[in-house]
């Protein structure tokens, strides 16, 4: 009679105790199909924030005060400690969405604030407005950062407005999607490059002068310039010259004590993407992160003000924080 190998013999407990797991799995996969698939929305933060986006679509470069699904960004949740006590500030892009959020935490935590707007002087007064109300000064000025210039100009007017200049916020951007390279002109091209990549050098370069040791530039970059966008090719190039420069001016200027950093923002609701994508892409704007849903200005802005704050962030230069609402954003 033919013998069962000692080695087999030894190793069928183990065999069936594989088996006897893949049994109670499979069981529990049969009782609840539906929860397994079922995907919801993660809520995480200190409120609820909302799910569902209206399909609207905005013409450019888009206004928050026509959007019917107003962007949060008063972060009620969020009390100030004075992180930024008696520093001034200039946030580009800073009449609306992470702009607007940035500048009243900002506002809230002790700075006075300049926004740089181009032509959505409504939003630019709400945003002045909210500022104000956090018992701060907050000063308009329009114009287009693309033009040195303005850069220069938008600066001077900040350090003779506030006596002094702590923190430079570049967040202005164009953003146009397009389903191939060659659907992108030349105009386009230069639009997107000289407003997203070619505005923060500007504006960085006219700012550092005033600059002392602690203070610190913030970049707003993207997951696009992490990962890349299909649609959004020109955008998604800047977006990672952006980060580029947040490491290379950081290491430029270490020596100064001036700190340069950047955040790279997932889908965030604001006046950019209605202002691009088809009415029926932003319904579904965010929901193929791992949140499920888009981010709201006001989950964004905590982030700034730590980078900015010296009593948080002084030992940090040269990062790209992501705030993408997925895991394995870098």
């Amino acid at each position: 009679m033919a013998r069962t190998p000692a080695s087999k013999t030894t190793t069928r407990p183990l065999v069936e105790r594989h088996r006897a797991i893949q049994r109670s799995q499979d069981a529990r996969d049969r009782a609840a199909p539906a929860a397994r698939k079922k995907s919801k929305a993660v809520q995480a933060g200190a409120r609820v924030q909302p799910e569902t986006l209206t399909g609207q679509k905005l013409a450019k470069p888009g206004r928050e005060k026509d959007m019917t699904l107003r962007p949060r960004y008063t972060a009620p949740g969020y009390e100030g400690s004075g992180k930024l006590a008696g520093m001034s500030a200039i946030v580009t892009g800073g009449d609306s969405g992470i702009g607007r959020a940035v500048a009243v935490l900002f506002a809230r935590e002790g700075a006075d604030v300049a926004i740089v707007y181009l032509s959505e002087k409504a939003d630019a007064e709400e945003t002045q407005a909210a500022v104000e109300a956090e018992g701060r000064r907050c000063l308009l000025i329009q114009g287009d950062v693309r033009r040195s210039a303005f850069c220069q100009r938008a600066v001077e007017r900040t350090v003779k407005a506030f006596g002094r200049l702590d923190v430079l916020v570049n967040n202005a951007a164009f953003q146009m999607h397009a389903d191939a390279l060659e659907d992108i002109s030349d105009e386009r091209l230069d639009l997107t490059l000289q407003t997203n990549i070619g505005g923060y050098m500007r504006m960085a370069r006219a700012a550092l002068p005033h600059l002392k040791n602690g203070a610190s530039i913030i970049n707003t970059g993207s997951r696009t310039g992490l990962q890349g966008s299909r649609n959004l090719i020109d955008y998604s190039a800047t977006k990672g010259a952006i980060h580029a420069f947040t490491k290379a001016l950081a290491l430029n200027v270490i020596d100064r004590g001036i700190r340069v950093n950047a955040v790279a923002p997932g889908p965030v609701w604001t006046p950019l993407n209605p202002a691009d994508k088809t009415a029926a892409d932003v319904r579904k704007f965010g929901k193929e992160t791992d949140f499920k849903r888009v981010a709201q200005p006001e989950e964004l802005s905590p982030a700034y003000v730590f980078l900015a704050s010296p009593v948080c962030a002084g030992y940090i230069t040269g990062i790209v924080l992501p705030v993408t609402g997925s895991v394995a954003a870098i």
